[in-house]
Formats: structure tokens, sequence, C-alpha cells
């Protein structure tokens, strides 16, 4: 895994956001995040407003029975044309943790199904760690390969990445503590071989290449 601290920049003013606000041109980077104010995107990355195309849920979920994140994810695509999609979490996700305690939370007991399924897939994993800290903090980076496996799963992902070999997926994990984003170099080739035919939505063999899955985190912090 490879860290790389944060860039911030100064405030822009408001004559400077009113220009730079979306330009299609610069708007690359599609960014799934989960649901917490306590920094934005572009703060934490060193990019000017409208440079990346932002949707928020608890726990950085991509569930594709959800309308919600499925649209931002097809828009970013197939209109926008970004070139990389991210799926960020953070460590000391209340999402994650609520999903790790046996207590009935109402209508949030479906959305945090998604994490628990999580748990079930690395189960032998996350029971080895002896550290409930460290066994919350590695469900949070599992959870987010995960959402980013989902997202790869999508139609509209598939067939552009086969044209064009773009958008490329990423998972992040910000840890509020240092201010830093961590790229958790997902290789998704090597997670993705044994799955390839079953979620496999197009006539081609393609596989997201790790070769291709380079580190995002280092070139937008700089």
């Amino acid at each position: 895994m490879k860290t790389t601290k944060s860039g911030f920049k100064k405030d822009l003013t408001k004559t400077q956001i009113s220009s730079t606000a979306y330009p299609k041109d610069n708007l690359r980077i599609s960014l799934h995040w989960l649901l917490d104010s306590r920094a934005t995107a572009e703060e934490l990355m060193g990019l000017r407003p409208g440079e990346v195309f932002v949707h928020r849920n608890i726990a950085n979920v991509v569930n594709t029975l959800d309308m919600s994140s499925t649209a931002v994810i097809e828009y970013a695509v197939s209109h926008l044309k970004v070139k990389h999609i991210i799926v960020c979490g953070h460590y000391g996700c209340g999402g994650v943790k609520a999903a790790m305690t046996p207590q009935n939370l109402g209508l949030l007991n479906p959305w945090l199904r998604n994490i628990r399924d999580v748990y079930r897939l690395h189960q032998s994993e996350l029971d080895a760690i002896e550290n409930e800290d460290e066994r919350y903090n590695r469900l949070i980076e599992l959870n987010v390969q995960e959402q980013a496996i989902n997202v790869i799963k999508m139609a509209c992902v598939q067939e552009r990445y086969i044209d064009e070999h773009y958008p490329i997926v990423h998972g992040w994990v910000f840890d509020l503590k240092t201010g830093k984003l961590k790229d958790l170099e997902i290789d998704f080739e090597k997670i993705l071989h044994d799955i390839q035919k079953i979620y496999n939505l197009t006539d081609s063999d393609w596989n997201m290449s790790k070769r291709e899955n380079k580190n995002l985190v280092e070139n937008t912090t700089k």
C-alpha cells in the first residue's frame, strides 16, 4: 500500500469558483465518497472545484439496486467520460462500525447488510485479527475493495473500458488522524480472474489490468 500526503489548495474567490466549476474538459474523476463532511474531495486531492464529480453515501456502498449510485456512475462514465472512478472510505467510518455491532438499526439494516456481506466474504481473514481496532480498519479497507468491484460489475464501465481502457477504478482510504489518503493498490486483475465469467456483461474477454491501475493518489496530490 502507498500512502500519500494530501495537498490542500488555498481558498478560491467566488469569481474563480464560478469560472472553474465543472469544466467538462478537466472533469476526469468520479469519486464515490463516504458520508463525511470533515473534508471535501477537492481539498484532499489538491484539485479545483468541479474537477471531481462526487457521490456520497453511508459507508461508500455501491449497490446495483440503488438507483442513486448507479445513475451517478452511469452519468459519469457515459456522459462526463471520466477516466477514473475512485471508491474512497475513511478509517473510523461509523457505518462500518455499526455493521460490526449486533443490533437492530431499523431502516439502516438493509443498507448495513451490504457491509455485513463483506465481512462474510472475508470472515476467515477478519476473525484472525485479534485486535478489534485493526479488524475494524481492515473491514473498512475490504469494504472499499468490494464496492470497487461492484463498480466494475456495471455494464457501462465494462463496455467503455473495452473501447477506451477507461475508466480505471481505484480504492482509497482517508485517514482522518493523519490527513493522508492511502491507495489500497487493489489488484483487480488477480481478484477478478476467477469471477470474470460470472460478471462479464460483454462478448469480450477483458480484465482491468493492474498495469493500468496507476497510483492516481500521488498524481492528484502533488
